[in-house]
């Protein structure tokens, strides 16, 4: 069964984008991942490389600054609305490749193989599919007039029923 193997190299996401999700920054989001971890194929294999590894055979500073540029994903990803536990998943993902890309001599061929850009970009893109299909049916409970979403917050209630006076609620005590 050779034909059905997975592509352990191919996109990391292969879901449709939500709607609503800005469609152009997921496509930098994507141009970014793909030129820092994919830019080049390695001749006579079907292995790709991108310019984080090469940074990072600059000591130093080469990793620092792949690192500020993964975090464009990061950055886009929270502006785009995706989870905090995500976000911080997509941290430790470049946290990791920047700490490991700093180990001599190890540390370029480990950037070549952690590809935590294209990590970031399939959970920055799983975490908008989870959340759009939240919000979708929220919506359509708006829409509706039903559900917790109303303004009252009473499912079949409608506005007209609402009043602005206040409600009292007796409340007994043991004092007396």
């Amino acid at each position: 069964m050779a034909g059905t193997e997975m592509d352990p190299f191919a996109d990391p996401y292969d879901g449709p984008i939500p709607d609503g999700v800005d469609e152009a920054a997921v496509a930098r989001m994507r141009t970014v991942a793909r030129v820092l971890d994919e830019a080049v194929r390695v001749p006579g294999t079907d292995f790709e490389v991108g310019l984080d590894p090469l940074l990072g055979v600059v000591p130093g500073v080469g990793d620092v600054i792949a690192g500020g540029l993964s975090l464009y994903i990061v950055l886009e990803s929270a502006r785009l609305g995706v989870s905090y536990t995500t976000l911080v998943s997509m941290l430790a993902n470049v946290t990791i490749d920047v700490a490991t890309g700093t180990i001599p001599y190890v540390g370029p061929v480990v950037d070549a193989f952690w590809k935590s850009n294209r990590r970031n970009l399939a959970l920055a893109l799983d975490d908008l599919a989870e959340g759009a299909s939240e919000t979708l049916f929220a919506d359509a409970a708006d829409a509706a007039g039903v559900g917790p979403s109303t303004e009252t917050g009473f499912g079949d209630a409608t506005a007209e029923d609402a009043t602005d006076e206040p409600i009292e609620i007796p409340i007994e005590s043991e004092d007396e």
